[in-house]
């Protein structure tokens, strides 16, 4: 008897699949197209697919998951009908059930499906038709299939090898990297939420790695399903145009490896990652967004300050809903900080600076009580890195967000649990910045994480991130601003992903 080797497996389920599509179309098929009448068991275990075809119950069962998503599949179970009663035991203990006393010595399909199946509310057969044309990509064997899984028409690409690299590199010709991998057990789970397609963005800053899950219903909307920010202090010792120290990779990897997984688990079907400002001004760059993909399967792509200025006024001006007329949109972060000039849709002017939280804390030890006089040489050096701002003309609306912005709201409703509903359209006086300032100023960093409102992770940044709101505030003559909670990912959502 030969040995049975495990599979490398991924697919992914979808309507239009655009350059794979096209690369399919260039290769010849492996014979004709096959068509089928399968029955799936679907179960909420993740670890074995069951299912009938060609009159045979066939079940693999999962052996491991690699880094980058990637699943091997074991097969352990190819039997014709009638099926003897242990090779029914062995199929339902690969769903994790216990099999209950089985009746016959042999069961035919309906019997498996009525008597066996009918009695476990946990599984239900979901019968699915395939039209499927196969071919050889990289050495491995693809398969590009129109489905009806229940009553539900969707078609998947799959690809599978013994040779994990390889199956890799056939899902990069594809032009499918960024698509999560998912199984028919994840597919089959999504079509019963009756839930819409799910994207995700990871924004990879140099305070924080912030995350977003949003559903695209039927009618266009967007619905939130996830969206947080883990503070990892990527830029932490980071100089000018100097390297990512190994540190804050380790602990910036190890939080986008466990959003990847969250968003597996949630039935993405695309991730999208982006990083900022650290990243731009790093000399190992290359080297860092290698290692996270090698960590994660994800790759980051390293955007301009323009683009990230870009992205976030477009989410404000889909979401805020502010009166026309002239606005400036600010976003700033750890390492720098963003500005947009428009009037209604029309954008004017952006650009980035170097302006972040993250730099200002290390140069005047702000993470900590300190004196005034250190406050003022902080906040000369914030308003001189500003200076493009200086004579400009007051516009009719000053947007602020980031986490500075919006902890700094937080604090000032005195937000035991943060509320993004509250903080989005918020006003936040200058006044209020500026008794925060002074509050933080005089509070050492171990007091600072027990305020209410503010994120523990953000206590030390915190300070800074204030004096430069009310440097902005100042220079733009405004003595209050609307904070937005959306930001670059919001607007990097809905720009890829449509809405």
């Amino acid at each position: 008897m030969s040995e049975i080797i495990p599979r490398w497996e991924w697919r992914t389920f979808g309507r239009d699949f655009g350059r794979a599509e096209a690369v399919f179309a260039a290769l010849t098929p492996i014979g004709p197209p096959t068509d089928s009448e399968e029955v799936y068991f679907h179960h909420q275990g993740a670890g074995a697919i069951v299912k009938i075809r060609d009159d045979l119950l066939d079940v693999k069962v999962l052996q491991q998951t690699d880094p980058e998503g990637l699943e091997q599949w074991l097969p352990v179970l190819k039997e014709g009908f009638p099926l003897a009663g242990e090779h029914v035991s062995t199929a339902l203990e690969a769903m994790g059930i216990e099999a209950p006393a089985l009746q016959r010595p042999a069961y035919t399909e309906q019997h498996l499906i009525d008597e066996v199946i009918g009695s476990i509310p946990e599984v239900r057969p979901i019968r699915i038709t395939k039209h499927r044309v196969r071919y050889i990509l990289d050495g491995c064997m693809s398969e590009l299939s129109d489905l009806v899984i229940d009553t539900t028409p969707v078609r998947t690409i799959a690809v599978e090898s013994e040779d994990r690299e390889a199956v890799l590199a056939a899902v990069t010709h594809l032009g499918l990297g960024d698509h999560l991998n998912h199984n028919f057990l994840r597919a089959m789970t999504a079509l019963l939420d009756d839930s819409g397609v799910r994207y995700a963005v990871i924004d990879v800053g140099t305070n924080s790695v912030k995350f977003h899950i949003g559903e695209l219903l039927t009618d266009g909307a967007w619905r939130k399903v996830i969206d947080r920010a883990e503070v990892t202090r990527l830029g932490e010792g980071q100089s000018e145009r100097g390297p990512i120290q190994e540190e804050a990779l380790v602990r910036t990897t190890e939080a986008i490896a466990g959003m990847v997984e969250e968003a597996r688990d949630k039935r993405v079907k695309v991730l999208a990652a982006v990083g900022t400002a650290a990243l731009r001004a790093a000399s190992n760059r290359d080297q860092v967004v290698e290692v996270i993909r090698q960590r994660t399967g994800v790759e980051v792509v390293v955007i301009s300050g323009e683009e990230e200025s870009r992205l976030a006024f477009q989410a404000v001006k889909a979401e805020l809903g502010l009166e026309p007329g002239s606005m400036v949109v600010f976003d700033t972060g750890g390492g720098s900080s963003q500005f947009t000039f428009g009037e209604g849709d029309h954008v004017d002017e952006q650009f980035s600076l170097p302006v972040g939280a993250v730099r200002y804390t290390e140069a005047f030890g702000l993470d900590g009580e300190v004196s005034t006089e250190t406050i003022a040489r902080a906040r000369e050096a914030i308003a001189a890195d500003l200076g493009v701002l200086d004579g400009r003309a007051r516009p009719e609306a000053l947007v602020g967000m980031g986490g500075a912005m919006t902890n700094l709201t937080a604090v000032s409703l005195k937000m035991g649990s943060y509320d993004p509903a509250r903080v989005q359209g918020a006003v936040l006086e200058r006044a209020e910045v500026e008794r925060q300032i002074a509050m933080y100023q005089s509070t050492p960093l171990e007091h600072r994480r027990s305020i209410v409102g503010l994120q523990p992770k953000r206590a030390e940044v915190i300070l800074a991130g204030a004096c430069i709101v009310a440097t902005v505030m100042e220079k733009m003559s405004h003595d209050q601003l609307t904070v937005s909670d959306r930001g670059l990912r919001h607007g990097l959502l809905r720009e890829r992903f449509g809405a």
